[in-house]
């Protein structure tokens, strides 16, 4: 459970006093000593009720299919290795240098498709009909009337 049985007596000290603040205008001191004991142990075993809920609360919750032995080796090890791709490293030059030799005119055209051109979007919004007799039909039927 949460926290001490120190919370406990915080939470029936504090239902003795409001207890006893309510009833000492209207009761008896003996009526009122009495039900402020009953309001301590109320609130005193409401207390491990509210601490056990909070409990259940604030657990964290269990992983599905958690290992019941975990290896101890697991993240002890730091594999720094890359796997070698000289071969597909060769293979590309390889592929490149063969195009180049290949077709001079093709490399030129590829230099060209190479060069950097800005992106030119067509407009989105256009306002080719400028006729107001059309522009009032269709204001009119977006409006309804």
């Amino acid at each position: 459970m949460l926290g001490t049985w120190r919370w406990n007596i915080g939470f029936g000290i504090a239902g003795l006093l409001l207890t006893a603040l309510f009833s000492i205008g209207k009761n008896p001191l003996s009526v009122t000593l009495f039900r402020s004991m009953y309001a301590f142990i109320a609130f005193f075993v409401l207390a491990f009720a509210v601490r056990f809920i909070i409990a259940l609360i604030l657990k964290p919750p269990a992983m599905i299919g958690e290992q019941t032995q975990q290896d101890e080796s697991k993240g002890s090890q730091l594999d720094l290795l890359t796997p070698d791709e000289s071969d597909d490293l060769n293979a590309l030059l390889k592929s490149q240098m063969k195009e180049g030799i290949s077709s001079g005119k093709e490399a030129e055209i590829g230099q060209d498709k190479a060069e950097f051109r800005p992106l030119n979007p067509p407009q989105l919004v256009s306002a080719k009909n400028n006729d107001p007799e059309e522009l009032a039909k269709a204001i009119r039927h977006l409006t309804g009337e």
